[in-house]
């Protein structure tokens, strides 16, 4: 039996395309933003490949691999690391897990506010022939936080200790894999959150933080 979650609104919106809009001056036509638009147009784009990537879930052990890494993604293998890394490595690790903490803060204030300002719809709220098998953490789609967060923590981690890699880089790619694969995100949205997750890296390992 597939184990799905019901396609709804996470907020209790009922809408199927939910924009905000605004009325032009003359006979009050309903004006789509420039970001619904384009967003509509990448939805279409995107649409089937989202499909052939959710069809994956209906598998109950790829289903169950997705979900793992997907709620390791949530927070608890990044924040369990930061702490263990002073301890097993000693204090010259405290500086890798203060830039960890740091990107954390920055790609948490960017990926919130850009989701806001884009209001990108998730891809089982835009089709129905797409299933949610994960409850999101949050509304909108763009960009992936998990994936931004897989790939800032995973890249600031293996610049200290790259001996590490073997571990997390599968754990980073299965996290970005398991977006799409549960119906929770776009391609674009992925591609998009390790985009922004390397950029914040690359500057949090910039900061002078040596110990």
């Amino acid at each position: 039996m597939r184990s799905s979650l019901r396609k709804r609104d996470p907020i209790g919106v009922s809408s199927k395309f939910r924009w905000d809009v605004t009325r032009a001056s003359s006979g009050g036509t309903i004006v789509p933003p420039m970001e619904s638009t384009v967003f509509a147009r990448l939805d279409r784009f995107e649409y089937r490949l989202c499909r052939k990537a959710n069809a994956l879930a209906h598998f109950v052990a790829i289903r169950t691999v997705f979900r793992l890494v997907s709620r390791l993604g949530d927070g608890v293998l990044w924040y369990a690391t930061m702490l263990a890394l002073p301890l097993v490595y000693g204090p010259a690790a405290i500086a890798t897990s203060l830039r960890m903490l740091v990107a954390a803060a920055l790609g948490l204030a960017l990926y919130k506010y850009l989701k806001n300002r884009w209001v990108r719809e998730r891809p089982y709220i835009n089709s129905r022939d797409i299933e949610c098998f994960k409850a999101p953490l949050d509304r909108y789609s763009f960009p992936s936080g998990h994936t931004l967060h897989a790939v800032s923590f995973t890249t600031v981690l293996l610049q200290g200790y790259p001996s590490l890699a073997a571990f997390f880089l599968p754990i980073a790619i299965a996290i970005a894999l398991s977006r799409p694969v549960l119906g929770l995100h776009y391609p674009s949205d992925v591609l998009a959150g390790a985009g922004l997750g390397f950029a914040i890296a690359l500057l949090v390992l910039r900061l002078p933080l040596g110990f």
